[in-house]
């Protein structure tokens, strides 16, 4: 996979990994796992809003290792992702990404039925049930005073390009640490969160992008 079309860290991670066809049933996931999942999602759904600040690491066979560190954060169905290369933002009704090397701004209508793959932490606590990938838990670590449960997913279409997802949860906190996709090609992603602040309160303007604060900006309104 490209190095270019990393961004945001969960439209490859998740779209990969999510069978595109209907798939048969398979054995049944961890029960366990799904316990630990269920809490998780509990707490997250009650936050009104959140922002998490990130580091994306990329390694590709061949190219030298990628850091990228980036926030994200979510209100409803509002949503804004900044990183190094693009910002992108969407208020419910319209999405724009912001593509910083080409100074220019793209916007599209949102589609509140499509999955467009901008996916964020909460999201992925809801994408476990729908029966896409099998699940387990498969370690149990400490890293800096914390017990970290290690969930495993992998795939029911076997014409996906990611092997397997790790994701880190911190159980007493209940909060996702860190998702690690591994792909088919060697490739490797890993996704760490570094300050998680439940409730943000955002400005009127935060999931909107006005092209008066890009001086120059060329603005491609793809709207119908």
């Amino acid at each position: 996979m490209r190095k270019t079309l990393i961004l945001p860290f969960l439209i490859l991670i998740l779209s990969g990994l999510t069978a595109q066809n209907p798939v048969a049933p398979a054995e049944k996931s961890d029960p366990e796992a799904k316990k630990v999942l269920d809490r998780v999602r509990k707490k997250y759904d009650n936050y009104k809003s959140f922002e998490a600040n990130f580091s994306l690491v990329i390694e590709v066979p061949g190219q030298p290792k990628d850091t990228q560190k980036g926030t994200v954060g979510q209100q409803g169905e509002k949503f804004r992702l900044d990183m190094d290369p693009q910002i992108i933002a969407s208020d419910g009704k319209t999405n724009w990404i912001y593509l910083k090397k080409n100074n220019e701004i793209q916007i599209n209508d949102a589609d509140p039925n499509s999955d467009n793959g901008f996916l964020t932490p909460k999201d992925l606590l809801f994408r476990y049930e729908k029966g896409d990938f099998m699940y387990a838990i498969t370690d149990k670590v400490t890293e800096k005073s914390r017990v970290l449960t290690q969930i495993e997913f992998k795939p029911k279409d076997k014409k996906s390009e990611y092997a397997k997802l790790r994701v880190s949860i911190d159980e007493k906190a209940g909060t996702i640490e860190s998702i690690k996709a591994f792909a088919k090609d060697g490739s490797r992603y890993a996704f760490q969160i570094t300050r998680f602040t439940p409730n943000k309160i955002f400005g009127a303007d935060y999931f909107r992008l006005d092209a008066k604060s890009f001086p120059g900006a060329h603005v491609e309104d793809l709207r119908m």
